[in-house]
């Protein structure tokens, strides 16, 4: 227990500073950068309302895990883990990459049948490919969530 101490707090403090950076970079870098974008290349301008919508999105989904992420590290420090309320928060975690997966895959479609240059579409195919990963990584790891937990419950009725 003593080693888990020393990696819930930094792991917080890491948490709480993403958090904050994630809400900067929503309410302020994002909508700026793509008003910027509008004023520079005109041609470009109709793309900043449909884009802003796309990344404030994309950063809502990753605060949602780091809220998510938060929540289990309060149910490991009362070692409360394995209890059915865990598997909610990695429910939502799961969730909200498919969300973002899904718009990611939409973005995806239409740079790749748009682009002139494989440049963005091979990024794009990367960052496609780590969620897809990172998604199915959360359902292996809810899975293993249930067992451990029904495993706990079998053990406390015999104990």
């Amino acid at each position: 227990m003593f080693s888990q101490r020393w990696a819930v707090t930094p792991l917080r403090i890491f948490l709480a500073a993403l958090f904050g950076v994630l809400l900067l970079l929503q309410v302020m870098s994002l909508p700026g950068q793509f008003a910027h974008m509008a004023q520079e290349s005109p041609e470009m301008a109709h793309l900043r309302w449909p884009l802003t919508a796309i990344t404030v999105f994309w950063v809502l989904c990753a605060q949602v895990v780091v809220v998510c992420t938060w929540k289990l590290l309060t149910l490991v420090s009362s070692d409360r883990i394995f209890t059915p309320s865990s598997v909610k928060w990695v429910d939502v975690i799961t969730w909200a990459i498919t969300a973002g997966w899904a718009v990611l895959l939409g973005v995806f479609l239409v740079v790749g049948f748009n682009a002139d240059d494989p440049g963005l579409p091979l990024l794009l195919f990367l960052v496609l490919t780590s969620v897809t990963v990172l998604g199915l990584l959360m359902v292996v790891m809810r899975a293993l969530l249930r067992q451990a937990t029904s495993l706990r419950t079998d053990m406390e009725a015999v104990i």
